[in-house]
């Protein structure tokens, strides 16, 4: 029988670190040619949208999608997991905490092959709910030693940092401005909604990577030209969802300082197609859109730990 999950028993199944390692093993499988993941599709809706996202992997013996409302009144995200051989339904799963979970993990896993090995600083720029995963993340695939937070709100800032010292074990300090919190940073994660550069490429020191994560909408931009310009090596998630979702570099495309075929696939640095960090001294951007992909690889770990526990309710099909 289907299990269905809460939310609250995801969480409990996916710790940030084994999150990482599927994500790595679906990126490997997708660059063997085992994957078949589509771009997220949106349907507009009286009052918002709805998004489909879908995808297969042969190495995992899975396939599933990922649907979800976006209205005033928020989103409820549900993941569907069949097995790959027999089309059957294997879990029904809650999928606001495993997003927030996966979505980390994804930049955990591009810091993990495009930033310094000794990278020890972090900027954070941006304190809502899915900056906490992006700096657990960080800090489960390099020894951080020192973190600075930046939003617009100055209790929402100190909020984070507090909250974050505590759960991470690692000094996370509030500051002003954007740029004091990227002077100096190993690695700098932007997760906002912004629709206008949140992050200068100019503040940028040599050997930094920078992890953006909030923008998936041709209307939002988080990095700046120069950001783009300053960086030896440009990844997305993935081609196809980044050049209708990536308006970082959307945007720059018809002013004729990027190229498409500048952007490298998360799956070919996996693989060791691409090299993440040519060099020390190298600027390294990875844009994330969010793939179906990386949520069927995080569900396949959550059911299989569930089946294995006793977790979860079944259901009557």
């Amino acid at each position: 029988m289907a299990l269905f999950l809460s939310d609250q028993e995801v969480a409990q199944l996916l710790p940030m670190d084994e999150c990482i390692d599927v994500l790595e093993e679906a990126f490997a499988h997708a660059g063997a040619g085992k994957v078949d993941n589509r771009p997220r599709n949106r349907i507009r809706m009286p009052g918002g949208f709805f998004h489909f996202m879908v995808a297969s992997n042969e190495g995992h013996g899975v396939f599933g999608y990922k649907a979800y409302p976006s209205f005033a009144g928020g989103a409820k995200m549900i993941v569907m997991l069949y097995d790959y051989e027999t089309g059957a339904l294997l879990s029904c799963m809650e999928g606001g905490q495993l997003g927030q979970i996966r979505t980390g993990a994804a930049s955990g896993l591009a810091t993990k092959y495009m930033a310094k090995k000794d990278a020890a600083t972090v900027a954070v720029i941006g304190s809502g709910f899915q900056a906490r995963t992006q700096l657990e993340a960080v800090c489960a695939v390099r020894d951080i030693k020192g973190v600075k937070v930046f939003s617009r709100k100055e209790e929402h800032r100190a909020a984070f940092a507090e909250r974050s010292s505590e759960s991470l074990k690692v000094d996370v300090k509030a500051v002003e401005s954007a740029q004091k919190c990227v002077e100096g940073a190993d690695v700098v994660i932007v997760i906002t909604s912004a629709r206008e550069p949140a992050l200068l490429g100019e503040w940028l020191s040599p050997g930094a990577h920078v992890n953006a994560a909030g923008g998936n909408h041709w209307m939002r931009r988080e990095v700046d030209e120069e950001t783009v310009l300053r960086s030896e090596v440009i990844v997305v998630d993935d081609l196809d969802q980044a050049k209708i979702e990536c308006g970082d570099l959307m945007w720059l495309e018809p002013r004729g300082s990027f190229r498409w075929d500048m952007a490298k696939e998360l799956q070919d640095v996996v693989a060791g197609r691409v090299n993440g960090r040519p060099s020390e001294e190298s600027i390294t951007l990875f844009e994330s859109m969010g793939l179906a992909l990386e949520d069927i690889a995080a569900a396949h770990l959550v059911y299989n730990k569930a089946k294995a526990q006793g977790i979860g309710q079944e259901l009557p099909f």
